[in-house]
């Protein structure tokens, strides 16, 4: 059955609604999981957000991104965008919500110049197939938390192939900040 799904900023919908579709499509205790502490309490970045809308208004998806930064041992910093949590509605998964939200970021992220140096945590058959993900410069990395290390991907010319441990990032990272602020 088709049926028509808008696809809109996700700082227009309420954030009561969006929180109430993670804790829908996720399994309790999410807030724990290591991705949260790597992003810390930064604001997302907004013009990366967006919401799945079914035809009568009702949230069905939701994808997010967050400035993040690696940073080495001598305190150099790289700046990244993490994609995550990308949510759809249990009811709803597997008609393409998910793929069609995180294609429509993917695009914005080109627009901004924001493609560059882009991680998550998640399915490496999935996003490496489907988006050109893979945990091939992300081996070093260091994570406040436990995370199984294959599922540990990034994509973009300037992800840094680099020991060093991943944090919250800048709050005003926008398109026109460097991706290198430091060599």
């Amino acid at each position: 059955m088709s049926q028509t799904i808008d696809l809109i900023p996700l700082d227009a919908v309420d954030p009561v609604l969006v929180e109430a579709l993670l804790d829908h499509a996720f399994p309790p205790g999410r807030q724990a999981r290591t991705a949260y502490r790597v992003r810390g309490s930064v604001a997302p970045v907004a013009s990366l957000c967006f919401a799945a809308l079914a035809g009568d208004g009702t949230l069905i998806g939701s994808i997010q991104c967050w400035p993040i930064t690696l940073t080495d041992a001598q305190g150099s910093r790289w700046p990244m965008i993490m994609i995550g949590p990308v949510a759809v509605a249990p009811e709803r998964q597997r008609d393409g919500i998910g793929r069609r939200l995180f294609l429509h970021m993917l695009a914005a992220a080109e627009r901004q110049g924001l493609d560059r140096a882009m991680m998550l945590i998640g399915d490496p058959e999935y996003y490496g197939r489907f988006f050109g993900f893979s945990a091939e410069r992300t081996a070093r990395w260091e994570l406040p938390g436990p995370v199984e290390r294959h599922r540990l991907l990034a994509r973009g010319p300037d992800v840094p192939d680099r020991a060093g441990m991943l944090g919250p990032g800048d709050p005003a990272f926008t398109a026109q900040a460097s991706i290198l602020t430091s060599n």
